[in-house]
């Protein structure tokens, strides 16, 4: 008998009418369905939403209700400041393979930034193909430059200095981007998707473009280490996960369209790593705590992934 999963797998292959997300049950609930419970449902700062989840409108719709829903993008940057966008430009692929974040998103968000004041925002990832093939495969470059942002190489490892981990179980001393390092406010912008030696590839993992030595984690422990470093002292002001088109096999790569789940079209957002990537897991048909890394960082109280415990919005945008 094929498992959950497979069934799934299966049912996309051949063009099923409704979503993943649908068929996980994470959109069961409209955000306008309160119920006298979610009072007691734990909140973000000033009593917004922990998590907001968006779906169906297009990408930069669904990235500017996200914003809106979590106190506008003044909340995250402020005039003046120095600001770092951190997508996933790992693969040198074209944006309807899902390989990658989706350029309309990182331009828009460069755009909102610049509009709140920030001095610059600039834009880089520890590409794993050629980086400057990837930047611009990717659309990326060309969607970041037209928003009036910066596009960095992470290629080289002098651009990176040695930080420590503390209570690490598996990273003491590594080294990290120094835009991670120097900036006022850096924002972390996965691409959910599968990954063949982490299950899924989402926002904590994301975290591997911006250390220089991704071997080492390879090597000892992936999920380890993945956990471990959300300990670092200089974690995102929020989390954007393009969950778009997800990516259900053959990741972090992936080899043709065939490997998207369609009609997913949604956006999560939250300042918990943690959460976002709980709920990201739920997407893919995972439990919330089904992915390791999640469940360690979880268990360690690095973020939560008890997605019935938190406040949610959920907004359908048609």
């Amino acid at each position: 008998m094929n498992s959950r999963r497979d069934f799934i797998k299966q049912g996309f292959a051949v063009g099923a009418a409704f979503s993943l997300a649908d068929l996980s049950g994470f959109f069961s609930r409209e955000a306008s369905a309160q119920t006298a419970a979610d009072s007691q449902l734990l909140a973000g700062p000033d009593g917004k939403p922990y998590l907001v989840a968006v779906r169906d409108g297009d990408r930069k719709a669904m990235l500017d209700r996200a914003i809106e829903a979590l106190g506008g993008i003044g909340a995250f940057v402020k005039r003046g400041q120095t600001v770092v966008l951190k997508p996933n430009i790992g693969w040198d692929v074209p944006p309807e393979l899902g390989a990658n974040t989706h350029p309309d998103i990182v331009g828009r968000l460069t755009e909102l930034c610049l509009a709140a004041g920030a001095a610059s925002v600039s834009v880089f990832d520890h590409t794993c193909d050629n980086w400057e093939k990837a930047y611009a495969n990717s659309g990326i470059k060309a969607a970041v430059e037209h928003a009036g942002g910066k596009m960095i190489p992470g290629n080289d490892e002098t651009y990176y200095r040695e930080v420590t981990i503390n209570g690490s179980d598996k990273l003491s001393k590594l080294k990290v981007h120094q835009l991670i390092l120097d900036s006022d406010v850096w924002v972390n912008i996965p691409v959910l998707k599968h990954h063949g030696g982490a299950t899924m590839s989402s926002a904590m993992k994301n975290h591997m473009g911006i250390i220089w030595d991704r071997g080492y984690w390879h090597k000892n422990d992936l999920d380890q280490c993945i956990a471990d470093f959300i300990r670092h002292n200089r974690a995102p002001a929020l989390n954007i996960t393009d969950a778009y088109h997800p990516m259900m096999r053959n990741g972090p790569r992936g080899k043709s369209a065939d490997d998207l789940i369609p009609n997913v079209r949604t956006l999560l957002a939250s300042r918990d790593q943690v959460a976002i990537d709980a709920a990201g897991a739920k997407i893919l048909g995972h439990t919330e705590d089904g992915i390791n890394y999640v469940k360690i960082a979880a268990a360690t109280n690095l973020g939560r992934c008890d997605l019935s415990n938190l406040q949610i919005e959920r907004i359908r945008i048609s």
